[in-house]
């Protein structure tokens, strides 16, 4: 058998050799350890002495989420939001592309950074997602809310959208608000103009 330097019990970075593992077809040996983590893995011995594998993967993954989102909120509601946002706009690949970067769609320059985002809409409130006022404009303060399912359903490019005293809203929401069943309403916009037909 070849010699070979015994690691069982040693330290390397986050890992801990816990015992000998078969060898690879390289011959070189390979050792069991565990993770501080607690994710089991099996690495080679020179890996572990050289300082190139220091644990299993999660160490890596810590400092590329600490370079890339120095403001700390990566993985939270809000980071979520603005990275989905900039997805559906950028990456073709994503299966809502079609609805927004397909459309020409796109993220006003300034939001290209996730802290301009935030400053600019503040933390996320549960169940709210941010919304564009115009349904054909491009995220950017100035057409961006935070709304719920409800809110954004009736802002869809499939709703009616009514003009009535100087306001824009889906049909829906003009039913809801002038207390008018959306059946009688949507027959009567069949045959009168919304200021005669809201106040019949």
């Amino acid at each position: 058998m070849t010699n070979f330097i015994d690691l069982t019990g040693q330290r390397f970075g986050r890992l801990t050799v816990v015992s000998r593992a078969e060898s690879g077809k390289s011959r070189s040996a390979r050792w069991n350890c565990v993770c501080d983590c607690g994710v089991k893995i099996t690495v080679r011995g020179d890996g572990l002495r050289s300082g190139r594998t220091k644990s299993c993967g999660c160490l890596h993954r810590e400092i590329t989420r600490t370079v890339n989102s120095k403001h700390g909120m990566w993985g939270t509601p809000t980071y979520k939001t603005w990275a989905g946002m900039v997805q559906r706009c950028t990456n073709s690949k994503n299966p809502a592309y079609k609805n927004y970067g397909g459309r020409d769609i796109s993220v006003c320059e300034r939001w290209d950074n996730f802290e301009n985002f935030y400053a600019d809409m503040g933390e996320r409130p549960k169940g709210f997602s941010v919304e564009r006022k115009d349904n054909n404009g491009n995220y950017s303060p100035e057409n961006c809310v935070y709304a719920t399912s409800k809110e954004q359903q009736r802002n869809t490019r499939k709703n009616r959208i009514i003009k009535y005293d100087g306001r824009w809203q889906c049909m829906s929401a003009w039913a809801e608000e002038l207390g008018i069943d959306y059946d009688t309403l949507q027959r009567r916009l069949k045959h009168y103009p919304p200021q005669f037909a809201f106040n019949m």
